[in-house]
């Protein structure tokens, strides 16, 4: 799997779920400008809030993510920790495998995360009993911000791409 932002069809495959499913009013949006994607909005901390994120079905990458030892980012922050999360059939549909990052503010930076990196959670929780990641049972990926900041964030994306 190598994921750009090259394609006009990128963004309409990008969705929010934001706090707001449980009260809140953060909000986020993904956007593709310039073969960069944008995950970016406003968090708040207001009505018991806290979280944005933005989900992606890998849409058929599915068999080369089997062969992969895990993913590589090349993105670029505002100094805020992140998650990418990955959406697997052998865990239930609230939880995710997550791995936090830290992105630079000042200057792209390729980010590599082997399968053992990541940890089952569920809704912030860490499932110690949760079976280890396998590749070809993920079918969606995508990132979330929770830093109990309130403002505005933006992550950049340059890439997404297996680590072989």
């Amino acid at each position: 799997m190598s994921l750009t932002f090259d394609s006009p069809n990128e963004q309409q495959r990008w969705y929010a779920v934001d706090d707001g499913v449980m009260g809140g009013v953060s909000q986020s949006t993904f956007s593709v400008t310039d073969n960069e994607g944008h995950f970016h909005g406003e968090m708040s901390l207001e009505n018991g809030g806290g979280f944005a994120s933005v989900r992606r079905d890998p849409n058929g990458f599915e068999p080369t993510l089997a062969d992969a030892q895990g993913i590589a980012l090349t993105v670029r922050g505002g100094g805020r920790t992140y998650q990418l999360r990955l959406k697997s059939t052998s865990l239930g549909n609230a939880s995710a495998y997550r791995v936090k990052f830290t992105p630079s503010q000042d200057a792209w930076e390729t980010l590599h995360f082997s399968w053992d990196a990541f940890e089952a959670v569920r809704r912030g929780t860490v499932l110690d009993d949760a079976p280890a990641i396998t590749p070809s049972d993920i079918h969606q990926l995508g990132f979330l911000i929770a830093d109990r900041t309130a403002g505005p964030f933006c992550l950049r994306v340059e890439r997404i791409e297996n680590v072989r």
